[in-house]
């Protein structure tokens, strides 16, 4: 039986780590350094750095944050935010990274995906999907949720695998910050045409949320969250102890 991971996710702008709703409304939360480092030692089996403005004010990804929090932790490690071009796979590798998020990039040149799967394996590209519906339909979005590029969303994730994205992690707006529970409806159909790894983000509120996931969805391997572990909502041991006492494969 495949083991579920569960993985904290660091939303960082101007170096600090923020939440908001539905993307929007950030508010401050902690120091990146010191919150990864608590997730490291407290369970996490994996965790995201997003610097979520790079994109949308044209930049690239911060890595002196990123370089310290890498340091400090012992799990793996997966960026995204402002990756364009193979340089900056190459860049954020070499500060510690252990997988690359490519979601505004990927959009504007599908073709990184398979050159990058190609120069670092396809276990590296993680192809980072910002979906909500629109008259009916699942749209992918790019910088940061702002912009609706009216592409659908399955005939992305499909093109994606396609051209050598070994994981992909399905962000829903809908549902981001909400705390009512993933958007299984949206990651059903994903994890349909997805034959490698899809990974849920956007809309835990609680341990029941991550029980009723992967119940539901066993085809999903792992559950993303941000506000829950930051606010102190649910520490990741307790969520992993409910997990493997209903039956779930998890790392304790």
């Amino acid at each position: 039986m495949i083991t579920k991971r569960i993985i904290p996710c660091l939303d960082v702008k101007d170096g600090r780590v923020v939440k908001g709703v539905n993307f929007a409304g950030l508010a401050d939360v902690n120091d990146p350094v010191a919150l990864g480092r608590f997730y490291s030692d407290n369970g996490a089996d994996e965790l995201v750095f997003y610097d979520i403005t790079a994109s949308a004010e044209g930049r690239r990804l911060f890595t002196d944050v990123l370089t310290r929090v890498a340091s400090t932790i012992f799990i793996p490690l997966t960026v995204g935010g402002g990756i364009n071009t193979l340089e900056d796979f190459d860049r954020v590798l070499k500060c510690g990274a252990d997988k690359v998020s490519v979601n505004s990039g990927a959009l504007r040149d599908p073709s990184l995906i398979g050159k990058a799967a190609k120069k670092y394996g396809d276990q590296c590209v993680v192809l980072s999907v910002d979906a909500r519906r629109v008259d009916g339909q699942y749209h992918v979005f790019a910088r940061g949720g702002r912009e609706d590029t009216g592409r659908e969303l399955l005939d992305w994730v499909r093109r994606g695998v396609d051209a050598g994205a070994g994981e992909i992690v399905l962000n829903s707006i809908d549902t981001d910050g909400v705390r009512q529970g993933f958007d299984l409806e949206m990651l059903d159909a994903v994890c349909q045409v997805a034959p490698v790894p899809v990974i849920a983000s956007g809309g835990a509120g609680c341990i029941q949320d991550f029980i009723t996931l992967f119940k539901t969805l066993p085809a999903v391997d792992a559950g993303l969250a941000a506000s829950i572990f930051h606010f102190g909502q649910v520490a990741i041991p307790d969520l992993k102890r409910q997990l493997a006492d209903a039956g779930i494969n998890v790392r304790l």
